[in-house]
């Protein structure tokens, strides 16, 4: 942090000092001499403190409400997160209460999907209401509130499954013989020919599908290749 006449600087913001305007920028192109040749110092970066729940560092804000003695309450930090974890779930419950109001006033019902999604709310509120009531300290308090287990209103969901890499399709071709194409539960995205082309030129050809099937629609009297199991296509 850059001190100058005991205030702190801030870069990109233009200062004043003995009748001189300095520009935004000059912190940032200004040589440490050139700093030092006015009077700027340096000194550490005051210990870092979360404003929501400490007055300084080491300062912690009241945990519970205080009433004096005219009954002015203060407000306490428990009193203060409960208040905003209603809102939060307010907000969150707002988008779909037109479906209770018109379920009020006409009797359409409500889709089992939202009405689900509503508890779901309602009990991660009551959840995360019941948590806040339970600390002790503020420290605890801070800790849960910056934690994963607050405010999400959703189940934190599981990482995904590794992709299953399938084998690269195996082509077998002889120029003589039984030629055999196996996929197993792939899928083959473009035509297979046989005359003078991919199939071997002579004896029987054989395909195999194994559970999958073929996006060019190979047919065979009018009847797509089943996916459901292992069917063969024999081209002479």
């Amino acid at each position: 942090m850059l001190l100058l006449d005991g205030k702190s600087l801030s870069y990109d913001r233009a200062f004043t000092h003995d009748g001189i305007q300095y520009p935004a920028n000059w912190l940032r192109l200004a040589s440490w001499e050139e700093k030092s040749a006015i009077g700027i110092t340096e000194v550490p970066n005051p210990p870092y403190y979360d404003q929501r729940f400490y007055w300084g560092v080491d300062n912690p804000k009241q945990l519970e409400d205080i009433t004096d003695e005219e009954g002015n309450t203060q407000t306490g930090l428990k009193t203060l997160w409960v208040s905003n974890t209603k809102f939060s779930a307010g907000t969150l419950l707002a988008p779909t209460d037109w479906y209770i109001v018109r379920n009020s006033e006409t009797g359409v019902e409500v889709p089992a999907d939202v009405l689900e999604r509503r508890a779901e709310i309602r009990s991660y509120c009551d959840e995360y209401e019941q948590a806040i009531e339970a600390t002790t300290t503020t420290d605890e308090l801070a800790a849960y509130i910056t934690s994963v287990d607050y405010g999400s209103f959703a189940e934190v969901p599981e990482a995904p499954e590794e992709p299953v890499t399938l084998p690269a399709p195996e082509t077998i071709a002889g120029e003589e013989g039984g030629d055999s194409i196996i996929f197993t539960g792939g899928t083959v995205s473009g035509g297979i020919t046989s005359d003078d082309g991919i199939i071997g030129s002579a004896g029987e050809d054989t395909i195999v599908f194994s559970g999958g099937t073929t996006s060019a629609g190979i047919t065979f009297d009018a009847d797509i290749i089943s996916s459901a199991s292992d069917d063969t296509l024999i081209l002479e």
